[in-house]
């Protein structure tokens, strides 16, 4: 694992600095102390990350769940709040015992690269106003409609009254610098594959904020990353909250809600996380789902315990981690580090760093998530694949991730049932001869009641005198439902004076009289 420290350095400091804003806008979103964000980024990076099997994942604090969170914290107070986090965290433990893990394999992934390409769309658009100076709605938010009104689009709009000249200079520095570092020199010399560009344009951002500062092309502070800076190392351990675990408080109804509430939303977070995570994994591995439910549980639990908000894992951070080039999972266990040691040793430096340089690092992340080629390939992957997709990519952008994938998840699947009503038989003429009226109708292995209004449809519109063979030699399971049709059309057949052959695996049988005793003895015969 060690042997890529030169790929996971890099690349855990790019993460470190995405992450740095995210958990500070996250806890104010949320209601919560800024420290309470750090300490989930910390936990998130440094023990989840050690326990997960995921390889290229990055956890903390997210987006999705910081509306649940902003309303237990008004309903119960901090201190019940993090009681509920721990029991949020047993939870998922729990789940992770049981298996539950599996669900994640059972999202199409249409619906993933969908989600993906959503986020990428989002991130993007989020991203300009900060780009721009305007730092109104905080870093991190993901939903379309805001808690101030406003929705994505609005906020484009609204950020032309508010922008700010150094801002926009220090972001058009930060794309300069990065696209350069990736495109030019990184390929040039081995030395700029080393030193990340994101890290340069921290740099950069930061000497510009100094010796612009008080100018009229200078950075306001509003506009800055502003992590907690303690005066003493009272006033830094003062900063930790610990949880009420009262019986009372444990056996509040509200409280275990919200603790379950924080279990199934935060493990189905992660679960799609993982496996976009792994689409995105050059490598191609596959993270155990079970061992991360156990992992997020364990971080959630310590979170929860001195005063952290819930932990899922960040498909933000987690592309940002796959694109600055990160190896192994080593990459998230250091990005924890970083946050820990920074925020204790040079908070007053952080705290110099324009929220512009992070805008532009993520505006990339963003648009390498969304690149044409990939609505191209989807595309050109026909309907089946590309409108789970794109209704995916819709529903996230105007709504929120889980909504978003839900509406993804909804349409693939009622694309597998309209395949499903088509696949179910194949009906054909056979040419035998001119005005041939030789048919042949051949079941599926899995013929469902989905399948039997086709099935009907297609043995209504056959003409009166024709001679038809139902091959069944591949059915394995067949619905009552679709034997009834069979029962019924056999009496009609009569009457039209259709001649029915039915071909099983027990030979061939002329005009049968029941349908119902035959498929019967063959499950007997099965069973």
């Amino acid at each position: 694992m060690l042997k890529h420290l030169n790929k996971d350095i890099p690349a855990s400091v790019v993460v470190f600095f995405v992450a740095l804003p995210l958990c500070l806008g996250i806890a104010l979103a949320s209601g919560a102390p800024a420290f309470s964000g750090l300490i989930a980024g910390i936990i998130g990076g440094v023990v989840v990350g050690a326990i997960s099997g995921s390889q290229l994942g990055v956890s903390g604090p997210a987006a999705g769940l910081a509306v649940i969170v902003l309303g237990a914290i008004a309903n119960l107070g901090f201190e019940q709040f993090l009681v509920a986090v721990v029991i949020g965290g047993v939870l998922q433990i729990l789940l992770g015992v049981l298996k539950a893990g599996v669900i994640g394999y059972y999202f199409p992934s249409s619906v993933i690269k969908g989600m993906l390409a959503g986020i990428g769309i989002i991130i993007f658009l989020k991203q300009i106003p900060h780009a721009f100076g305007y730092d109104k709605d905080y870093e991190g938010e993901l939903q379309f409609l805001q808690a101030d009104g406003e929705n994505t689009f609005t906020e484009l709009f609204n950020m032309l009254d508010y922008i700010s000249v150094g801002a926009v200079i220090v972001t058009l520095i930060s794309l300069a610098i990065l696209l350069l570092w990736e495109f030019v020199l990184a390929k040039k010399s081995k030395i700029f594959t080393i030193i990340p560009g994101p890290l340069v344009a921290v740099v950069a951002g930061v000497v510009y904020y100094v010796t612009m500062q008080g100018s009229n092309l200078g950075i306001a502070e509003e506009h800055l990353v502003n992590v907690p800076v303690p005066e003493s190392f009272d006033d830094f351990t003062s900063q930790f909250t610990f949880p009420d675990f009262s019986f009372s408080v444990i056996t509040n109804y509200s409280v275990l809600l919200t603790g379950a509430t924080i279990a199934i939303v935060a493990s189905l977070e992660t679960l799609l996380c993982v496996e976009a995570a792994d689409k995105l994994d050059p490598q191609k591995r596959v993270t155990p789902t079970n061992r991360e439910l156990l992992a997020q549980g364990t971080g959630n639990i310590i979170s929860g315990l001195i005063g952290g908000l819930p932990i899922t894992q960040v498909i933000v951070r987690s592309s940002a981690n796959v694109q600055s080039g990160a190896k192994t999972k080593v990459s998230a266990i250091l990005h924890g580090f970083f946050l820990l040691i920074s925020v204790v040793t040079i908070p007053v430096l952080l705290n110099m760093i324009p929220l512009a340089v992070l805008a532009a690092i993520l505006l990339i992340v963003g648009y390498k998530l969304a690149k044409p080629s990939l609505f191209k390939k989807m595309w050109s992957l026909g309907l089946t694949q590309f409108v789970p997709f794109i209704v995916t990519i819709l529903g996230i952008v105007f709504t929120d991730l889980l909504i978003g994938i839900g509406l993804g998840l909804a349409v693939g699947i009622i694309v597998i049932l309209l395949n499903s009503y088509k696949n179910s038989h194949f009906l054909h003429q056979e040419k035998v001869a001119a005005n041939s009226k030789n048919y042949q109708l051949e079941l599926a292995e899995e013929v469902t009641f989905l399948n039997k209004g086709a099935i009907n449809r297609e043995l209504q519109q056959l003409p009166n005198g024709a001679i038809l063979e139902i091959n069944a030699q591949k059915v394995k399971s067949i619905d009552y439902d679709v034997i009834e049709i069979l029962d019924e059309f056999s009496v009609q057949a009569k009457e039209r004076n259709i001649t029915i052959t039915f071909v099983s695996k027990k030979g061939k049988f002329e005009n049968p009289e029941s349908y119902k005793k035959f498929f019967e003895k063959e499950k007997k015969q099965i069973a």
